[in-house]
């Protein structure tokens, strides 16, 4: 947990860089409660920090005009979560050099002691991240992921020039409800007026993005993470898999990727519902899980369930006739 004093210049760092904050907002950032945000107020005033309290309904806290606090040092905490998030940042393909990472490296340590320096410097160095890693030949547009990302932020609709898989090449117009690092890649989620649905696209696929002038409103429950992964799940592949899973919704969860499928309660237990291009994976699938069940469709299913039972059981042979020699 933080130390006290760590959080008061938490609070001082959310009013320089937002300018005005009610105590209300001030408590949902760092998660404190209303009264010790009011402590907090009281003691950068008593350190001299020139704050004005606007009481009332609409009241807020504002950091007398022209004021501007040094610099203020990272702590251990602060700055390894840098430097893990740099790690992480040229994983994704954020940073398609390492150039650029290494140069944001260099002026946080400029700022950093000497002693914190080395610490920082050996965590980058010896640290390794198991995120899905980007393709080469999947590279994000550093301006382009900003231009989507401020469109979310401000709810404006933006036109994007998209080239299919196929490369078919075409203009959209988007009100973007949220940016994602998914699975090795970055996406975009949002309304796509040509289409009238809500689409999913990657955005290494997009060469071109422009705002437009038009606001939209965002739904308020749109999670885009949800939202790939329903949309991964139910791309149309080669065979539609019904499996009856004799478990309840919780057990299922812990085993099957949210990608694998979609879920559905019914009477019996739960209905798993899969696009499957590889049969024979799928089979073993099943045979991990540790629950029961019964193949609704597709008939194939069922050949290649009997291929792992063959196997399977051709290894416990095996085994016996080993222990009777």
């Amino acid at each position: 947990m933080a130390q006290p004093t760590t959080r008061i210049l938490a609070v001082l760092e959310l009013l320089q860089n937002y300018g005005r904050l009610s105590g209300a907002e001030i408590s949902a950032k760092l998660g404190l409660e209303r009264r010790t945000v009011r402590r907090y107020i009281m003691a950068l005033e008593e350190l001299g920090i020139p704050i004005m309290t606007e009481r009332g309904r609409y009241g807020g806290y504002t950091l007398i005009p022209g004021f501007k606090l040094q610099p203020l040092m990272f702590d251990e905490s602060e700055a390894m979560a840098l430097a893990v998030g740099l790690l992480a940042t040229k994983q994704t393909g954020l940073i398609p050099t390492a150039c650029a990472s290494a140069s944001a490296q260099a002026k946080l340590e400029r700022v950093m002691p000497h002693g914190l320096k080395h610490k920082v410097r050996a965590l980058s160095d010896s640290a390794h991240l198991a995120l899905p890693t980007s393709q080469d030949n999947w590279e994000v547009k550093n301006e382009v992921l900003l231009t989507l990302s401020m469109a979310v932020s401000q709810q404006q609709r933006v036109l994007i020039r998209y080239v299919a898989a196929n490369q078919h090449s075409s203009t959209r117009d988007v009100a973007v409800y949220g940016v994602a690092y998914y699975l090795g890649a970055w996406y975009m989620a949002g309304f796509c007026y040509l289409r009238q649905e809500i689409r999913t696209f990657r955005v290494d696929r997009i060469s071109e993005v422009n705002s437009v002038n038009i606001s939209f409103e965002r739904p308020a429950d749109f999670d885009v993470l949800s939202h790939l992964q329903h949309t991964i799940a139910t791309l149309p592949r080669e065979f539609t898999v019904k499996v009856l899973l004799q478990t309840t919704l919780d057990t299922a969860l812990l085993y099957i990727d949210p990608t694998i499928g979609v879920l559905a309660q019914v009477d019996e237990g739960i209905m798993l519902n899969h696009q499957c291009s590889d049969l024979p994976w799928f089979a073993r699938q099943l045979a991990f899980w540790p629950f029961d069940f019964v193949v609704h469709q597709p008939n194939e299913l069922l050949l290649e369930l009997k291929k792992v039972s063959e196997r399977l059981n051709k290894g416990c042979e095996q085994r016996r006739n080993l222990a009777q020699k």
